[in-house]
């Protein structure tokens, strides 16, 4: 079984289909995930064609919920976007909901907020 299998077990969809992971550590009381969101463009930005991948904002460290009674912290980089035509710079909203999406509240105020 590939490493992105056994992740996908562990964490929610909208980590595994939208982040890319890139490294991880285990120490005896904590695991560490890196993350960079993978570069998937809206379909209408795809076909506007002026849209480009820009930069990735700076690093946030989440504490997500423990794994094995150890503390899991969430090393993440979200992609910035660039519209070539008005210069705008931006950054993709994901839809969320907290209750029963197995996230906590940190990581989905982090996935919502604008850039």
């Amino acid at each position: 079984m590939k490493q992105w299998q056994i992740l996908k077990t562990i964490f929610p969809e909208v980590i595994t289909d939208n982040f890319e992971f890139t490294d991880y550590q285990e120490s005896d009381d904590r695991l560490d995930y890196w993350l960079e969101e993978r570069g998937y463009m809206s379909r209408e930005d795809y076909k506007k064609g002026t849209v480009r991948e820009y930069s990735f904002t700076d690093e946030r460290i989440i504490q997500d919920f423990p794994i094995r009674g150890k503390a899991v912290y969430l090393h993440v980089r979200r992609r910035r976007w660039r519209d070539t035509v008005d210069g705008s710079i931006f950054t993709y909203d994901y839809e969320l909901t907290e209750e029963g999406g197995r996230l906590t509240p940190e990581f989905v105020a982090f996935l919502k907020e604008e850039d």
